[in-house]
């Protein structure tokens, strides 16, 4: 690669931080008008080196270099003015606002000698910016009512209108669904093919050899090799990515199941619109199983966890767990009752973010044994509780007296999953447990709900992730607008049927799911 074919060059980039040195010496060469994935497990130090690139951080000692210009970015704003421009893993856009006045938000055209805004101006212009590059939104919509694939193509003409040639995706699929990552990749296609250079922050294998041209990996903030994306294989950069040989497919052995732990009968919930989310839904989880729910987000499944859990009251139906009703049961009798909760939305339900791990360790289990007795909570115990989980779930950085809120989002997830998995439940409600989390945490976390399940306990796992909800799953139902359209053996149905099934539509052929069938009754 020569230095006029080179878009971005990092060169020995280190960048220290208290008690961690997140950038070693990091060198990173990105080809003009290529997909760059920047890979590697969460705290390897991938958005570390790209917020030096983007001027969020000042390196302690290495250069950045753009277009061949050696650069020194003092803030974000300098970074902006080189072209570089980053799209963060949680959006930055007003919710009352138009998709025009976010793009334009702070660069807007001026009209009457520079007194007022000129709305029409800048509305032409996000036309033709989207036009440009093929994207498929509504100037005219408020950002409250598009979906998150929008609200991410959103920010890319953000970058875009501000004069950006490279352009960094932090974690870009992470709250996306099966069809807007694959809309996001053909995004990421149109964009190089008009010059632009595209440098993707990922943890995902998958993604990173379908979308990249060249795959970077980092480990332990060092950069550990770059290779083409066409000439690796899956465990090869897995193995890079930990430094060890990774087991990428679950192994499962057959259930021993017990008595039914859950059982959810003729379960019907509105959302927060007064809206039917789910109706009539049965369906019961046994111990020693893995019960799974696929479908693509959005078609009931969170009304139902919520209900499920406590967080939700259900419209109709019932929710027995452990044999008694807990239907109307507040949240706290369900955790006493050994009922744990991975939440689909880590920072809104799982954490306090102000909080520190000591104090986000004891959440839910605060006001008893052995955490708390005589009104007072015993923070010694509290503290060597929080410290295992950081431990045995490999939190980074392994701190206990760390703010939620200054951990990535992969180690906000470990820290939640390390606290649900220890409540010693008799179910786990596991929602999405591995998103946004590194190769080697998933299969952690795959082998520990195993663990879980081979131990008796009931497991009810939602997932949009097909190949994790169809390899743990010893059950799986299939949801559509807010209906269970099977029950099936995920070993038996193949990924066009359970496609079709997610999309409302049953295969040829195919007998519609009993009651027995999803209560687990024997035929």
């Amino acid at each position: 690669m020569t230095q006029t074919d080179t878009a971005v060059r990092l060169e020995d980039i280190t960048k220290r931080f208290p008690g961690v040195v997140a950038n070693d010496n990091v060198d990173l060469h990105v080809e003009r008008g290529s997909v760059h994935a920047l890979l590697g497990e969460n705290g390897a130090g991938k958005t570390t080196l790209m917020n030096v690139l983007y001027g969020l951080y000042q390196p302690n000692s290495g250069r950045v270099v753009v277009d061949g210009e050696p650069r020194e970015f003092d803030s974000p704003r300098d970074a902006i003015d080189a072209g570089i421009g980053m799209i963060h893993q949680h959006f930055m856009l007003v919710d009352t606002m138009t998709v025009a006045e976010n793009i334009a938000l702070g660069n807007e055209p001026r009209k009457w000698g520079g007194l007022a805004v000129d709305r029409e101006a800048a509305r032409r212009e996000v036309v033709e910016l989207s036009e440009r590059y093929g994207f498929d939104v509504d100037p005219d919509q408020t950002i409250a009512d598009v979906s998150v694939g929008v609200q991410q193509r959103v920010e890319i003409l953000k970058a875009l209108y501000r004069g950006a040639d490279v352009l960094i995706l932090d974690e870009p699929t992470a709250v996306l669904t099966p069809q807007e990552v694959e809309d996001l990749f053909g995004v990421l296609d149109e964009l190089t093919d008009q010059g632009k250079t595209v440098i993707f922050i990922t943890h995902k294998l998958g993604e990173a050899m379908h979308a990249a041209d060249d795959v970077t990996v980092l480990r332990d903030g060092e950069n550990v090799g770059t290779v083409d994306a066409d000439e690796t294989t899956r465990e090869e950069l897995a193995e890079l990515m930990v430094g060890r040989e990774v087991v990428l497919d679950v192994e499962s052995t057959p259930p021993d199941v017990g008595e039914t732990v859950l059982d959810v009968d003729s379960l019907s919930v509105l959302d927060d619109r007064d809206v039917p989310a789910v109706t009539d839904v049965s369906f019961a989880v046994r111990e020693g199983e893995v019960f799974g729910v696929a479908g693509v987000d959005g078609n009931g499944q969170a009304e139902l966890v919520e209900a499920i859990t406590g967080l939700r009251e259900p419209e109709a139906g019932t929710v027995e767990f452990d044999g008694r009703d807990f239907t109307d049961a507040p949240r706290r009798e369900r955790i006493d009752g050994g009922m744990a909760y991975i939440p689909e939305d880590r920072q809104e339900r799982g954490l306090v973010m102000d909080f520190d791990l000591v104090e986000n360790g004891i959440l839910g289990s605060q006001h008893g044994e052995p955490f708390a007795g005589s009104g007072t909570i015993d923070w010694d115990a509290s503290r060597e509780h929080a410290e295992a989980i950081v431990e045995e779930y490999d939190v980074r950085p392994p701190n206990a007296d760390n703010d939620a809120v200054s951990l990535s989002g992969g180690n906000q997830q470990k820290f939640i999953v390390g606290r649900e998995f220890e409540r010693d439940p008799r179910l786990v409600v596991a929602t999405h447990p591995t998103r946004g989390v590194d190769i080697g945490s998933q299969e952690f976390i795959h082998d520990r709900l195993l663990e879980l399940r081979d131990e008796g306990r009931g497991v009810l796992l939602v997932s949009s992730k097909l190949d994790e909800v169809q390899g743990l799953s010893d059950r799986l139902a299939v949801m559509h607008d807010g209906d269970v359209m099977a029950v099936v053996d995920p070993d038996d149905v193949t990924e066009e049927e359970l496609g079709l099934l997610m999309a409302g539509e049953h295969p040829e052929g195919y007998e519609p799911r009993s009651e027995r069938d999803a209560k687990g009754v024997a035929q």
